[in-house]
């Protein structure tokens, strides 16, 4: 699924319309939230989520909180988007594909061991079998059925609470006011380009970071490229090629997690060679791509990079004790 425009533009006779369904999914979302028990576990759960439906960044994020806490003793946790794995199931990156596990898992599992588990407290259990004190959730953050120890909400600061409604109005999985009332601190990503930090009035911390494309992106600048994706925000990926200097001559953006098809990649590939260019995607679409694949498209990765470390590890150390 593909976030709708109108979700990103105030004002709009779309959202209006939606208003009373969206008022309806907030109230079901806080009805299930009230009604479940947060189950407790013997290591340290850092949960990484968004308040918006799409992609804000976590997993980027929860990749650099573990570079941060440096410590042999992290796993992450994941549902496992995208994957027919339910778990609780430690994803090997050697045998699991992203139809068994989902992409962001695999991304996760080549930097610590890695759970899939639609449970979410059986995977933490799991996790501390296999001897992680501390476990890392990428998303969850709405599920209320594990006990937080660190709650951090990440805000694309591109996008930031879109419209500012619930979804099926807007983009938002709950309000921003109940959602900061969990929130341990917001993870900002890029600049605040929509002001959405103004509505953090709790004095909740606000961590800020960007994401920096990797080193590839040298060889790519100056080259006519075909870009593709398959994320939240396509057009975050798009805009990063420009910015690297990439001379965009197609693009084509699909919906988050969609699984690639063999001949879809082919008309890609071939595209790219009519149009001169190179065809580049993300690391997350390439784990979706079929295996054969992989090595006729060029990717650009990301990695999230903290403004301030030392203020990200006081907080974490401090929280953590």
């Amino acid at each position: 699924m593909k976030a709708p425009e109108f979700w990103f533009r105030k004002g709009t006779t779309s959202a209006s319309l939606l208003t009373p369904a969206a008022a309806l999914y907030d109230l079901a979302g806080r009805i299930s939230r009230a009604a479940r028990t947060s189950q407790t576990v013997d290591a340290k759960i850092i949960c990484v989520g968004n308040l918006v439906a799409g992609g804000a960044g976590k997993t980027p994020v929860a990749l650099a909180l573990a570079e941060i806490l440096r410590t042999d003793d992290i796993a992450f946790l994941t549902r496992g988007y995208g994957g027919r794995e339910t778990g609780p199931l430690r994803v090997d990156p050697s045998h699991h594909t992203a139809r068994d596990v989902g992409d962001e898992a695999l991304l996760l599992a080549h930097a610590a061991p890695t759970w899939v588990s639609r449970d979410r407290p059986k995977g933490a259990r799991a996790a501390e079998t296999g001897g992680a004190k501390i476990v890392i959730m990428d998303d969850g953050f709405q599920n209320p059925s594990l006990a937080k120890n660190i709650a951090l909400l990440v805000v694309d600061g591109a996008t930031g609470f879109g419209n500012g409604r619930v979804m099926p109005a807007g983009p938002l999985r709950e309000t921003v006011r109940n959602g900061l009332l969990r929130a341990d601190a917001i993870v900002l990503v890029g600049d605040d380009k929509t002001n959405a930090t103004a509505q953090i009035h709790n004095g909740t911390p606000i961590l800020k970071a960007r994401l920096v494309p990797g080193p590839e992106a040298q060889t790519l600048s100056g080259q006519r490229v075909l870009a593709f994706a398959g994320i939240g925000r396509p057009q975050k990926f798009f805009d990063t090629l420009t910015e690297i200097g990439c001379e965009i001559v197609g693009q084509h953006a699909f919906a988050d997690h969609r699984p690639y098809r063999p001949e879809q990649i082919m008309a890609l590939c071939e595209e790219a060679a009519a149009l001169q260019a190179i065809p580049v995607t993300t690391d997350k679409d390439l784990v979706r791509l079929p295996a054969d694949a992989r090595e006729m498209v060029q990717t650009v990765s990301v990695t999230l990079e903290w403004d301030d470390p030392a203020a990200v590890t006081t907080f974490l150390k401090n929280r953590l004790a």
